[in-house]
Parts: C-alpha cells; sequence; structure tokens
C-alpha cells in the first residue's frame, strides 16, 4: 500500500489499519451532563470511554477532517490549533503540528484541553492520556453512518450536540437527494469508473469509503478485480486500465499531482479510452474526495454530475 498522496493517506491508514472502530456517538443521549452545559461527558471514541471534564476552550485538531467538521458545528472559536494540512477552513489557526508524524511535546506545549486525531501514529494517545490531555481518538470512516456518528461525538465532546444533529441531517438528505436525482436521469444505465489517487495509478475498490460513496449509484469499479491483497487500495497496470476502459475517470490528484482531462488525454494509449473520446474526466478537489466530513455532499455531488454526464453520452 503506498498513498503518495499526503491529503488522502489519513483515510487510507484509517480504513486498514482501524477499519474495526468507529466512534459510537450513538448513545450520545445515555450519558447525563453535557458539555455545552459545563460538563462532563462521556464520548466513545476509537480509544474508549472519553471522559471530557467541561467544555473545552482550547482544541487541537490533528486531523484536516475533525477540522473541517469542528468549525462546521460552530466549535471553530474553540480550535487553538491545527495541523498542518489543515487548510479549510481558511481561518483554521495552522500550525507545523503533524498528525503523521506527530510530537506529543509539541502538541502539549499548545495547552490543549482536548486534542482530536484521526490517527494513533507514534504512541500519541497514549503520551496525551498520560498527562491527563482528553483525546478523542476518530479514525477515517470506513462507512456513512461512522462519518455521522463521528460528526456527533465532536458535537458531544465540544458542546454542539444540537449543531453537529442539525449538520447531519442536512448531510443525510442532500446525499440522497443526489443520488436519486442522479441516478433517475441515468435512466438504468450501467457505468463503470476509475477513481485516481495518484499518477502512478493507485486506486481505490468497493470496499474503501470512497469506493462505498461511488456505489450509492449504483457504479461499477475497474479496480475491484485487480485487488489481490484485498487491502482496497491496488496501483493498477497501464494495461488492466485501458484494457477495463472505464465510462468514467475522476481524478482526485488534481493538486497533489498536477493531473487534468488534458494531461491525462496525453498518457500513451488513453486518448482511445471512452472517458477520454467523450470528454468524460472529471477533475476532483483532492481534499473533498479524500475526506469523510462536512464537505461529503460536495463529494457526492461532483459524482452525480459525472454521472449525468456519462449517462447522457453512453
Amino acid at each position: 500500500m503506498r498513498p503518495v498522496r499526503a491529503l488522502g493517506a489519513s483515510l487510507v491508514i484509517g480504513a486498514m489499519a482501524l477499519a474495526s472502530a468507529c466512534g459510537g456517538s450513538g448513545d450520545s443521549g445515555k450519558d447525563k451532563g453535557g458539555a455545552s452545559g459545563g460538563g462532563p461527558v462521556v464520548v466513545q471514541a476509537s480509544n474508549g470511554s472519553v471522559t471530557i471534564p467541561a467544555t473545552p476552550k482550547r482544541i487541537v485538531s490533528l486531523s484536516p477532517t475533525h477540522t473541517e467538521t469542528l468549525f462546521a458545528i460552530g466549535a471553530g472559536k474553540q480550535v487553538t490549533a491545527v495541523d498542518e494540512l489543515s487548510n479549510y477552513p481558511a481561518d483554521a489557526p495552522r500550525t507545523k503540528l503533524s498528525g503523521f508524524k506527530p510530537n506529543a511535546e509539541a502538541v502539549i506545549a499548545t495547552k490543549p484541553d482536548l486534542v482530536v486525531l484521526s490517527n494513533d501514529m507514534d504512541g500519541i494517545v497514549d503520551a496525551l492520556t498520560k498527562v491527563k490531555i482528553p483525546v478523542l481518538l476518530e479514525p477515517a470512516a470506513t462507512k456513512l453512518d461512522e462519518a455521522y456518528d463521528e460528526i456527533e461525538d465532536l458535537g458531544k465532546a465540544t458542546g454542539h450536540t444540537a449543531e453537529a444533529t442539525k449538520l447531519t441531517e442536512r448531510m443525510r438528505t442532500g446525499i440522497q437527494q443526489t443520488v436519486a436525482g442522479a441516478s433517475k436521469a441515468a435512466g438504468g444505465r450501467q457505468l463503470s469508473y476509475y477513481h485516481e489517487l495518484d499518477n502512478e495509478l493507485h486506486t481505490v475498490t468497493s470496499k474503501t469509503f470512497v469506493g462505498q460513496v461511488y456505489a450509492l449509484f449504483g457504479l461499477q469499479n475497474i479496480a475491484d478485480g485487480a485487488d489481490k491483497a484485498s487491502g482496497g487500495y491496488p496501483q493498477l497496470s497501464q494495461e488492466y486500465l485501458l484494457r477495463r476502459d472505464p465510462d468514467m475517470i475522476l481524478l482526485a490528484d488534481t493538486k497533489c499531482c498536477g493531473q487534468s482531462g488534458v494531461a491525462v488525454g496525453k498518457r500513451p494509449g488513453w486518448s482511445a479510452l471512452s472517458a477520454v473520446k467523450k470528454q468524460n474526466t472529471v477533475e476532483l478537489d483532492d481534499d473533498i474526495a479524500s475526506r469523510w466530513g462536512p464537505r461529503l455532499p460536495d463529494f457526492v455531488k461532483a459524482i452525480a454530475a459525472a454521472v449525468q454526464k456519462a449517462s447522457a453520452s453512453k
């Protein structure tokens, strides 16, 4: 497994290393008290039951997805530091902190009263827990319900339960409506796709979180047959991809690797692909396509637009 895109690496690492874990916000109503009322609250995260003594005022996020969520649920003013890859929203307090090679001393120096992350790299969770800093480990979602659960976990932990619930409801409704509209436009046409993680042809299969989003539209993933290691993130050969000839090519490497519909068309043999000839290549935003947070509906809309266009040209 070689996820060369740093922005998507958290999704890959979390899905493979922590596939069985998820934030358990489904029982949020069982706990007495609440951060919005001063605490304490108990959140069931991947690292177990986490007690948050009082409403956090100095939150550190070491996950771009969770940074987006914190701001989306109204907890942005409580966030005092985020990792170097947390580039959205623009006013997030970015630092040199790393979510992939976390330095416990550097995190502690920011004096957080809550740390949120998606990967327990280099024993960061234990290191922070030993000095009594509450830590929420919310790994990369492996299915939609886990993404919603994690948002509600963060809402509960930060005193924004109602806002988190409203956000997940909007996301669910928006996604359902988008999928329904695109499926109707497709008129039952069976379409195949290739989702590109980098220009070395690393991709995703249907078993990954991203693959499950595509599956909402009933699409066929050409990479499923190439996943010999059953890891969900195979590297395709040029010959394999050309032979499979997908109806759609979706590029999630426009920022990291400078890829585009024009660039793809210049690759050896790619000009003969149906997706290239019919201009069914889609340039995705790398960040949106690799995160499982509040902007997930935007990713779904991009897929829907691709489905509608490809259906019309089928």
